[in-house]
């Protein structure tokens, strides 16, 4: 399972409807609603949540996962020390990052390419990955069908 940097994961792209997920993966194994009444759809075997946004029509915007397949520019993610992966970014022009704490977590939050890792015991054990907003502030759909 790969990240695309600013465009999803896999075979997943921001701005896709549930169809085309389903379309992929075939039915979820949950569904549920957030707070702010965005529709998130569960995959256990790929270990992947899926945000599709309200206020967006629904479209694909944020995905959460743990699965330990994860690669990023072909180097493994989960379960790899957070400064080795920070160091490997950085070194090709990923050298922005926020570090947030909680409780017994880090977060590492890179906003230019909308991507958060989160440490647990000095390892990455999930990635977030965001649709990122163009110059205008709006979303840069990168799914075109």
């Amino acid at each position: 399972m790969k990240i695309n940097p600013k465009t999803g994961i896999d075979k997943l792209v921001f701005g896709m409807l549930q169809k085309d997920v389903e379309e992929v993966y075939g039915k979820p194994d949950k569904i549920s609603t957030d707070e702010e009444d965005n529709k998130i759809l569960q995959y256990n075997k790929q270990k992947i949540s899926l945000t599709f946004y309200t206020d967006e029509g629904f479209k694909l915007g944020y995905l959460t996962t743990s699965n330990p397949d994860l690669q990023l520019f072909d180097k493994e993610i989960i379960g790899r020390p957070a400064a080795a992966v920070l160091k490997e970014l950085e070194a090709i022009g990923w050298t922005k990052w926020e570090k947030g704490e909680f409780e017994m977590q880090e977060t590492f939050f890179n906003e230019s390419n909308w991507t958060i890792f989160y440490a647990e015991y000095n390892e990455i054990v999930k990635v977030e990955v965001g649709a990122i907003f163009n110059d205008k502030d709006e979303f840069e759909w990168k799914f075109k069908k």
